[in-house]
């Protein structure tokens, strides 16, 4: 039996439901309803007539659903009425070539339009024994306060200086980068200063940017959103891979500044300062909030060889996702833990503001989020100390130490004290 009455034609929203073969209220078997769709279009019809069956159930009722189905295709004429505009991306591409192409020396066999990039190994060759290194990663949800306040050059910058932080922390100089960029629609200016900025770090490290790949995405990224991410590979001699095996309960943990959140916590900070206009700069800022939640990752590289030269470094830590608790150990062996001393290094100002504003996390948490100003942890002998924080040359706090655990089968791990 029919649910209702439906004697003729009966109107639902945007759709029409003519009924037949029913006697009494009841289907005499075969095809019994027909729902024809009104709508702008053939799309919006077909979407309508959908709809309303979605609403008429009936017992032992069957639908066919693959009526209509070819009705978007009459409707595209390009492959940008679907949301990808081929034009747009070849647009990106030539603008950003010739930041790109800098960053290139006589090691670039094949790069901007080839099918991968090819890159001599002949520099390589010449070692005793190297070994590649190699990071991938993101920049994670800072992408969308970027986007937001159209300052997007910089995240370019944060994802190559991410990965160079976690190569070099294993004693390896970079090679070359291949960056990786998605986005619901396609904005050949925004893409080609992210790219800018990716040139202009991998430039000042020494680094070739080799080659990468600009997606345009409709239906799985929203308009206007965007993703990137990065692989660099850099070389090491085998002989100079960090961490050594001597790091040892008694050494000192070197601690050097970071420029910001770098490229973690951002979930939070965006929550956090939800409410906050990003152009004011709130008590104990001399900027900003904007600008500064927007700086840069800062490169490494410079400051750090000087000090792996020396020899003293048994090892360094990239202070990432997870913050001083869960990247230091990353490099200590087992039934050693690590003193961390609160206090012992000035707290940048930003860090300092979500501290006051976040009462909700303890101290640990905190410090699981965020870097809370430092972004790089050199391991190394007490009597080094001194060496260490010269060959660095900026100011560096002897932020803790390693202790002998507890447990010597334990797993490392970091106590806030």
């Amino acid at each position: 039996a029919l649910p209702g009455d439906l004697p003729g034609a009966v109107a639902d929203g945007g759709a029409l439901v003519f009924p037949a073969a029913l006697v009494d209220g009841q289907t005499a078997g075969g095809r019994v309803l027909a729902v024809t769709g009104l709508g702008a279009d053939l799309t919006a019809a077909r979407a309508a007539a959908y709809e309303a069956m979605a609403s008429i159930h009936f017992q032992d009722m069957q639908v066919r659903r693959d009526i209509g189905w070819r009705a978007p295709g009459a409707e595209l004429a390009s492959y940008a009425a679907a949301g990808v505009d081929i034009d747009e991306g070849n647009r990106a591409v030539a603008s950003m070539k010739e930041a790109v192409e800098r960053t290139h020396g006589a090691e670039v066999v094949r790069g901007v339009g080839s099918f991968g990039g090819v890159f001599s190994a002949k520099a390589i060759a010449a070692m005793d024994d190297p070994v590649l290194v190699a990071s991938t990663d993101g920049v994670g949800t800072k992408v969308e306060l970027a986007a937001r306040l159209r300052m997007v050059r910089g995240v370019g910058a944060d994802i190559v200086n991410h990965c160079i932080g976690d190569v070099l922390v294993q004693s390896a100089t970079p090679l070359f980068f291949l960056d990786y960029i998605a986005a619901g629609s396609l904005d050949a200016d925004m893409v080609a200063d992210i790219v800018t900025g990716m040139a202009e770090a991998c430039a000042a490290a020494g680094c070739t940017l080799l080659g990468g790949e600009t997606a345009e995405m409709p239906g799985v990224y929203a308009s206007g959103a965007f993703d990137v991410a990065g692989t660099l590979v850099g070389v090491a001699e085998r002989s100079a891979l960090l961490p050594r095996t001597d790091v040892a309960a008694g050494d000192v943990l070197v601690g050097i500044a970071s420029s910001g959140p770098h490229t973690n916590g951002y979930s939070l900070l965006r929550r956090l300062f939800q409410w906050v206009p990003m152009d004011c700069a709130p008590d104990g800022l001399d900027r900003p909030l904007g600008d500064a939640l927007l700086e840069p990752h800062r490169n490494y590289l410079d400051v750090l060889r000087p000090a792996l030269a020396t020899g003293t470094v048994k090892a360094l830590a990239h202070i990432t996702g997870g913050g001083l608790p869960e990247n230091v150990p990353r490099v200590l062996p087992t039934g050693v833990d690590a003193e961390v001393r609160l206090g012992s290094w000035p707290v940048p100002p930003l860090f300092r503001l979500v501290a006051e504003v976040a009462t909700g996390l303890d101290v640990h948490e905190l410090y699981r989020t965020l870097n809370m100003g430092i972004g790089m942890v050199a391991v190394c002998a007490p009597a080094d100390v001194a060496a260490l924080q010269a060959a660095i040359g900026e100011p560096t706090w002897a932020i803790g130490g390693l202790v002998a655990a507890a447990d010597s089968g334990a797993s490392p791990r970091v106590n806030l004290v």
